[in-house]
């Protein structure tokens, strides 16, 4: 029994030591740079700090009981060249105060693991969901008759093939769908081309099909509202959508909402944060882990279970990773990965 015990608290240790020396590899080859400030004390760098952040967000922590556990892992510590530990403060207040373009860079950083600036998406899907904001619990607000907690919608880009987050959107008000679409269409066009954009019936207009297909010279799968009489129905593309609907390519939408709930149970759906500002923050970084979760895993089905089927020669592995190293190229700056 013990010894089985201590084999769960490696394997544990060595999947926390591996995305610690991911994130960190990831957050030093951004733009970020090590003093906010010429006139800081230079105690931590905001590479260190921002890992620690990305880290609280990975394990659904609050500042105070990350930091007490950092206390007990000497290992990751070492990871991150720490010899001494910041307050939970420092981290709230740097959090504060890192400006939202570095979180937008480091977002973009995620996706070059995985694209190269000529690569196109096959099918990107798009839809909305909601990040609770609230501090009262739901019984108190039955028990009071006032529903206390709200919600900033949140509306991603996923490609369907890689189930990667490709652009997002954060508002604080219950805005509509189409209005977060139309601006995150023409971001995710920028940063990484789509040849179709599937979406659900709530996006239907011929002003989205417009802007996907005349401006961002893709295809535009979108259900109109009425399929009964084709007569009332306005517009070339939305008739065009009623005459002739692609539904294989349609079905590929249901990967965004699989995509939402891979967001929501593995990095929380309720936000610590007060204000609107640091809790757009708090989303990004769940995102980016998002991400950068699906690249770990990349690395693990691809290299790793390509060793066990290769009998689990060290050499064969070892050969894997260099290959794999390879292949990722410039785009990333691949950390040494621990074999246990």
């Amino acid at each position: 029994m013990c010894s089985n015990r201590k084999e769960t608290i490696k394997r544990s240790s060595g999947r926390f030591i591996s995305f610690i020396n991911h994130v960190f590899s990831l957050v030093r080859s951004s733009h970020l740079a090590l003093y906010s400030c010429k006139y800081s004390r230079r105690d931590y760098t905001q590479h260190q700090l921002l890992t620690i952040i990305l880290f609280k967000e990975y394990r659904k922590e609050d500042y105070r009981t990350v930091i007490c556990d950092l206390e007990e892992m000497d290992r990751i510590r070492e990871s991150l060249g720490l010899k001494s530990l910041p307050h939970f403060t420092t981290l709230q207040k740097f959090l504060c105060r890192i400006k939202p373009i570095y979180l937008n860079i480091l977002f973009k950083c995620t996706l070059k693991i995985f694209y190269s600036p000529d690569d196109t998406i096959p099918i990107t899907a798009i839809d909305s969901s909601g990040f609770t904001s609230g501090y009262s619990s739901h019984y108190y607000s039955i028990r009071t008759g006032k529903m206390r907690k709200h919600f900033l919608k949140t509306s991603i880009a996923v490609d369907t093939d890689q189930q990667l987050i490709t652009g997002f959107m954060i508002s604080k008000n219950r805005v509509h769908e189409s209005q977060h679409a139309l601006v995150l269409l023409k971001k995710c066009h920028k940063s990484q081309r789509s040849n179709c954009n599937v979406m659900d019936r709530g996006y239907d207009s011929e002003k989205m099909h417009r802007l996907i297909r005349d401006t961002l010279n893709a295809d535009s799968v979108i259900p109109t509202r009425s399929w009964h009489n084709t007569a009332n129905i306005w517009g070339k593309y939305r008739k065009e959508m009623t005459d002739n609907f692609d539904f294989a390519r349609y079905r590929k939408r249901v990967l965004v909402e699989t995509k939402f709930s891979v967001l929501k149970r593995r990095f929380g759906t309720d936000l610590k944060s007060r204000s609107f500002q640091i809790q757009k923050k708090e989303i990004s970084c769940k995102i980016i882990l998002a991400n950068l979760d699906r690249f770990i895993l990349f690395v693990w089905v691809e290299v790793f279970y390509r060793a066990v089927n290769e009998n689990r020669d060290p050499i064969l592995i070892r050969k894997s990773l260099i290959d794999f190293r390879t292949k990722i190229g410039s785009r990333f700056i691949a950390p040494t990965v621990e074999i246990y």
